[in-house]
């Protein structure tokens, strides 16, 4: 990492007073903090080697970045601090990746090494989604009760409008690339090796990709709401529809039994 800096923002993510990076609503007892890192460059390498192989040179993969940030923006309970959801935004400028056959293998060996740890997180998230829900179902229940109480002064009311504007109604993490270029070669070794010997020559593809968007909700359940997600559209209303009828269909299969 190249100048990397950490720091408070308001809503629309720039600095300002720190009295602004935080939204608190009393009348729900929770409030919204903004936090954002950026860095200049950021050099990413990843290698994993196989026990059984006879050769255990590999090539590592590189992932080279220029300017990036995150934003994560939090909502906790004022009671205890605890997190009740979380909004998560990888943010990348330009990303150079260059490929060969052998970074290619290393791919695969490094996501084997990692698949265990991805299993264990998947369980760990399906053991906690219960509680998450829960949370997230009382404090909207919660929200409607305390929309408009009684004798409330027109200050609580804007500021309940102004969370509203900015609250995370579910846990998500995003990945926005503003543009992806991707080299695949033909490895150096292999080519000297193998291909000039048999009087062929290497080659080459450039793919370049731009404003690539990976949206992730780990709690969201089937048939519930997408009005919220930062990339809704009126085509995934054919989408919801579509999950309720499996919902519906799978409840009715299991009141069967």
């Amino acid at each position: 990492l190249w100048q990397l800096q950490g720091y408070s923002v308001n809503p629309n993510w720039q600095q300002s007073d720190l009295r602004l990076t935080r939204i608190t609503d009393p009348q729900r007892g929770e409030v919204l903090t903004f936090k954002e890192l950026t860095w200049q460059t950021l050099r990413i390498e990843a290698d994993a080697t196989d026990n059984g192989d006879q050769d255990p040179i590999t090539t590592p993969l590189r992932l080279i970045t220029n300017q990036g940030r995150i934003q994560i923006s939090l909502k906790r309970r004022t009671k205890d601090c605890n997190v009740v959801a979380s909004k998560l935004m990888f943010l990348l400028d330009d990303l150079l990746w260059v490929l060969t056959d052998s970074q290619l293998k290393a791919m695969m060996k490094y996501a084997e090494s990692l698949s265990e740890a991805m299993e264990k997180s998947a369980q760990q998230r399906k053991s906690l989604a219960p509680e998450s829900v829960q949370v997230s179902e009382v404090g909207c229940c919660a929200q409607q009760s305390w929309a408009q109480p009684f004798g409330a002064s027109p200050n609580a009311s804007s500021i309940g409008q102004y969370f509203d504007k900015h609250d995370m109604k579910e846990s998500s993490y995003h990945l926005l690339i503003s543009r992806l270029d991707l080299h695949i070669c033909d490895d150096s070794h292999a080519r000297e090796s193998g291909a000039l010997k048999h009087g062929m020559l290497g080659g080459a593809i450039q793919l370049t990709f731009r404003r690539m968007a990976f949206d992730y909700y780990p709690f969201h359940r089937a048939g519930d709401a997408c009005k919220h997600w930062v990339r809704y559209s009126e085509a995934m209303e054919t989408r919801g529809q579509w999950a309720k009828k499996l919902v519906s269909e799978f409840q009715s299969k299991m009141e069967k039994f």
